[in-house]
């Protein structure tokens, strides 16, 4: 963002620029005749008609067929009105009322109304967030600048969003609250107003109890800590449904009925607490009460922690009133559904953050400029990149200031960051072109698996995945080889290195392929049983003696790297480079990889830019054989649905359904099906691993087609690489919908392998796979 300061006074000075014209969202006249509801009900039955908008059916909004498994149930009910709205959570008092028949049937019509007829949904038209056609440009990045900087002109002129839920200063905050934000979330799709709702909460939460904001904003991206510390629930359909079903007195078939009709467990959860009849009032959930159960749930092992479990999750059920049961129930799932990205969670913490620091200065808010806005933005941004824990994060914009987090949350050997990344390219030209003034170098891209090693202070060695999952158990090897290579005489006490570990043949000594390397074990891995050796292949430093060099350009830090460090003969080496640009030695050296075993090459410059942590930046390419002919890129895509096999097939999956990530959203949107690229082989150990994980139908968070609806459905939790010949629209995929009108689907889609190395939020998000089509379509 940092060509937004020389865009705000273009923005300004633009006559009516903040001031577009909203058109009226059209009345759907079936939906004239609400039957009236009064308090609690009222705001019952609008969670849950917003609940069904968004759960399963919440594709549909976004132009999904009917399920023709859904059964049609015809209602006079309509959207609520502005004034039910501002009727809904207007008390934090319980809801202890027993909801009558008449009610719950209202409730449900209005949930299936809502449902079937969704195709007239509101849609963000966004135009607080359009940067005026005149406006000239000189980069992309620059049109970004200048939007981000508009909606921040828009957000600071939203009024503050007022919470009906009681937080009484110094006291811990409700969990009711938090639900209500949700549910306020969940109500709308237009980002400006989840970032300016979110930004308020988290600016209330900070006047009434800092000491809690990290349990909420925990809870709002739906984690238990840091991803390195590997923290998870591992919480099934099963357990859950079984919990519902013994807190509320429902049989398990009524449960799993009600599932299938909503799709949402949450909603099942509102609905069957609020027609118990309760004894006496429990003490209110506050959300650290709500997050240490949380992570006693995710720490619980052994024989009975089921059991454990459920019991916890009961005493919590039991305790939730009005909304709190739909989102705990959610929370427990692993995905709370309500369109809330923690990209979006990051930029409100920094509104929220620099607010409270210029109020406890004597400042009023409406004096705070959207430019500190986006300082605050870059900063928590850049901070949260090298130190990516939220505690240390809040405790040090807190004590320092959120404009100071550069100065004290700087990467440190023992906490993993994101890696940067590289953008595709389909050939050595293009290459030349996109660097066109620019000296760069190229390496050898290692086919196998990223590799961050880091030696602490302590002596400790500790070894990350790309997905920050703590490795260290997988390759004891690379532990105990890391002081090996470090230089003799040089006092190296700390570093952190950016690698790729391959397998490796010390017979023949030369890469074996990836498949190979597939096959080691993932943990309890003991040195004397490993029969897959590993070469480390380092191409980058990021820290050293606990100073970072991620500011320094790699020519630099490749300095560093080289001096501190030595290769050994089938267990450390630099990786193979080359600088040049001259087109045929580019294209040599390029062959040269295929042949040593290689995908290809990354090209990076030498001079210009810093290490970008989590970044796809165009600093750095990759030219990779296979994409010589594609379109650029392999995709890393979830495995949603699978179909069943056929003839050699049978008793297997025969083909996939998958789909690319909306970062945006957190819905899964689909994008082909796949049967091409499986062995046998392959084929058996896919269903050992997935049939685990199927479940009675669709996520409400997978966004689908009827018309491509698989026989089986999963909880998706896997990634394929997949190669493509091309890409094109599809009336029947949702990839990219939102932006193109139609979804983006894969032409000829080819499997490559399992990415173990990713979760599955790693995966190619939709907005990739537009710029993908959007590339190609410009070649053609």
């Amino acid at each position: 963002m940092a060509g937004n300061r020389d865009i705000f006074a273009m923005l300004s000075k633009k006559k009516g620029a903040d001031a577009k014209p909203q058109k009226e969202e059209p009345k759907n006249d079936a939906q004239e005749a609400t039957p009236e509801l009064s308090g609690a009900d009222a705001a019952e039955v609008q969670s849950a008609k917003r609940s069904a908008s968004s759960s399963p059916k919440r594709a549909r909004s976004k132009t999904r067929s009917p399920s023709p498994k859904r059964p049609e149930v015809k209602s006079k009910s309509r959207s609520p009105s502005p004034a039910h709205k501002k009727q809904k959570l207007e008390s934090s008092s319980p809801v202890e009322e027993k909801v009558d028949a008449e009610a719950t049937a209202q409730v449900e019509n209005a949930i299936t109304k809502e449902q079937d007829s969704a195709s007239d949904v509101d849609v963000d038209a966004k135009a607080e967030e359009d940067v005026d056609d005149d406006l000239a440009f000189d980069s992309e990045t620059e049109k970004k600048d200048a939007k981000d900087a508009k909606q921040l002109l828009t957000l600071a002129k939203m009024e503050t969003t007022k919470f009906s839920t009681k937080m009484a200063e110094g006291k811990p905050i409700p969990y009711a609250a938090v639900c209500e934000v949700f549910d306020k979330i969940e109500a709308t799709s237009k980002r400006l107003e989840i970032i300016k709702l979110a930004s308020d909460f988290f600016l209330k939460v900070l006047q009434t109890n800092p000491n809690d904001l990290i349990y909420v904003t925990y809870l709002f991206i739906n984690r238990l800590g840091p991803d390195y510390e590997g923290l998870e629930l591992g919480l099934g359909e099963t357990i859950l449904i079984k919990t519902i079903s013994e807190s509320t007195g429902k049989s398990t078939a009524q449960v799993k009925s009600k599932y299938r009709e909503t799709g949402d467990l949450g909603l099942i959860a509102l609905q069957a607490r609020n027609v118990q009849p309760t004894m006496f009032k429990p003490k209110a959930l506050t959300v650290n009460a709500v997050f240490n159960n949380l992570k006693e749930i995710a720490s619980t092992t052994g024989s009975s922690s089921q059991t454990k479990k459920i019991n916890i999750i009961k005493r919590m059920l039991t305790a939730s009133q009005g909304l709190e049961a739909k989102f705990l129930i959610r929370s427990l799932e692993s995905k709370l559904r309500i369109g809330l990205a923690e990209k979006t969670v990051l930029i409100s913490l920094a509104k929220a953050l620099i607010t409270f620091e210029k109020i406890k200065a004597g400042k009023k808010a409406t004096s705070i400029t959207p430019e500190l806005f986006v300082q605050a933005e870059e900063k928590i941004r850049d901070a949260f990149c090298q130190v990516p824990n939220y505690e240390v994060l809040l405790k040090t914009a807190l004590e320092h200031g959120v404009l100071n987090l550069d100065k004290f949350c700087t990467l440190k050997p023992g906490v993993p960051l994101k890696p940067m990344l590289a953008k595709p390219t389909k050939s050595i030209s293009e290459v030349l072109d996109r660097f066109t003034g620019e000296e760069f170098t190229c390496e050898y891209k290692y086919d196998g698996e990223r590799a961050q090693v880091h030696l602490l202070n302590t002596g400790e060695v500790r070894v990350y995945s790309r997905n920050s999952e703590d490795m260290s158990q997988r390759y004891p090897d690379i532990v105990d080889s890391v002081k090996g290579f470090l230089t003799p005489g040089v006092d190296t006490k700390s570093l952190i290195l950016d690698c790729e570990a391959v397998a490796w043949s010390r017979e023949e000594n030369k890469i074996l392929p990836f498949q190979v390397l597939s096959t080691r074990k993932r943990k309890d891995v003991q040195a004397g049983d490993i029969k897959v050796q590993v070469c480390l292949f380092a191409f980058d430093i990021l820290c050293y003696n606990d100073t970072p060099l991620i500011q320094k350009p790699l020519r630099e830090r490749r300095k560093v790297l080289q001096s501190v460090t030595q290769e050994v003969p089938g267990n450390f080496a630099f990786a193979t480079s080359k600088t040049t640009d001259n087109v045929e030695e580019l294209q040599a050296f390029l062959d040269e990889s295929i042949k040593g075993s290689c995908e290809g090459l990354m090209v990076k410059t030498l001079d210009s830019d810093p290490y970008r942590p989590s970044q796809r930046s165009n600093c750095w390419l990759k030219v990779k054989k296979d994409y010589l002919a594609g379109v650029g890129d392999s995709l890393d895509l979830v495995v949603v649905g699978a179909y069943y096999g056929r003839g050699k097939r049978t008793g297997t999956y025969g083909g996939f359904l998958l789909a690319s990530y909306n970062s945006d959203t957190g819905d899964y949107e689909t994008t082909c099906k796949i049967g091409t690229g499986f062995s046998d082989e392959m084929l058996k150990q896919l269903y050992e691993k997935l049939q685990p994980t199927e479940v009675e139908q669709a996520k409400p968070y997978v966004l689908f087609d009827s018309s491509a609806e698989p026989d089986i459905w999963f909880e998706p939790s896997i990634l394929f690489e997949v190669l493509t010949a091309d890409l094109s629209l599809s009336p029947i995929y949702k990839a990219g919908a939102e932006t193109l009108g139609r979804g983006v689907s894969l032409r000829f889609p080819r499997f490559i392998r399992i990415r173990d190395d990713k979760g599955i939020e790693d995966a190619t998000t939709s907005e990739q796979v537009v710029e993908f089509y959007e590339r190609q379509a410009h070649n053609q």
